[in-house]
């Protein structure tokens, strides 16, 4: 079953809240609901595949919510002497990092509304491995009604974060110094969040174990990976499962990026994490499930 879409260039007022404006952009429902499942990984690129195009998420923004992302960018670049991204341009920033963060809004709000029958307007989320803010910043600025809580190890990172968090203005989110083995085994943070997203941080089984003891029973877990992660996500199928969950599909999106197409890994929690897990800081990356 392939979902397609395409976001139009329009601008909203600052008022409209994120359901609204989710409402205006024109989605194609798919037929059929995708109900939760275990992927059979031979009908991996048919059956659990869905498809997210658009000629600019950015540009769907309102003109506060992009003088915030513009001011990130410029710190961001201020800051780079930390090494916080590989790319120096304002264009590459905007379209490699900006761009493919805002791109797994549409897969967050389609899976979350068909399988996890809840609203979307609030949404707990909490970005593992955040770095310097990507994806987590980003979203918190898109989607004001979310709260988001940036989970980095690195202070050096975490100064650059809450420097960022403080100049655009962001009451809705949390900046967190630790390491997700240890937050996952905090009663104030384990099974708390509705979605966890992690974006270029390690393969999708040490992910796994990362980030989903933090989502609560019937959460999402969402890894944004490259054009071609059946492989990984393959063998990633065992952790997924230990940790209560299953992959529920497969979106791919159109990215900007020089490196192509994108994919949105989407898994559900079905069931709580043995208590075992997450394992020791450091296991997971060196003993992986």
């Amino acid at each position: 079953m392939f979902y397609r879409c395409k976001i139009l260039n329009v601008n909203f007022p600052s008022s409209m809240s994120l359901g609204t404006f989710v409402k205006h952009l024109p989605f194609s429902k798919p037929k059929t609901s995708l109900p939760p499942q275990r992927l059979n990984f031979k009908s991996l690129t048919t059956t659990t595949t869905c498809v997210t195009r658009s000629s600019s998420y950015f540009e769907t923004l309102n003109s506060r919510q992009k003088d915030q992302i513009h001011l990130y960018v410029d710190a961001l670049l201020q800051w780079n002497q930390m090494n916080l991204t590989a790319v120096n341009e304002v264009n590459e920033v905007m379209e490699r990092h900006i761009e493919d963060s805002l791109a797994i809004i549409p897969p967050i709000q389609n899976s979350y509304i068909s399988s996890c029958n809840n609203s979307f307007d609030n949404l707990r989320i909490v970005d593992v491995g955040s770095g310097a803010g990507l994806p987590g910043l980003v979203l918190a600025v898109a989607c004001p009604g979310w709260e988001v809580t940036l989970v980095e190890s690195m202070n050096k990172r975490c100064l650059f974060l809450e420097h960022a968090v403080s100049l655009i203005g962001l009451s809705n989110v949390q900046v967190v110094r630790e390491r997700a083995e240890k937050l996952g085994q905090d009663s104030n943070f384990r099974e708390r969040f509705d979605v966890a997203v992690a974006r270029a941080v390690a393969e999708m089984k040490v992910l796994a174990e990362y980030c989903l003891p933090l989502v609560r029973v019937g959460g999402l877990f969402v890894a944004a990976k490259g054009h071609n992660p059946q492989d990984e996500v393959k063998s990633a199928e065992r952790a997924t499962k230990l940790m209560g969950a299953s992959v529920l599909q497969l979106c791919s999106v159109e990215s900007h990026s020089p490196h192509g197409q994108r994919t949105a890994i989407i898994c559900l929690k079905n069931r709580p994490t043995p208590r075992k897990y997450p394992r020791d800081p450091g296991t997971p990356t060196k003993e992986p499930l």
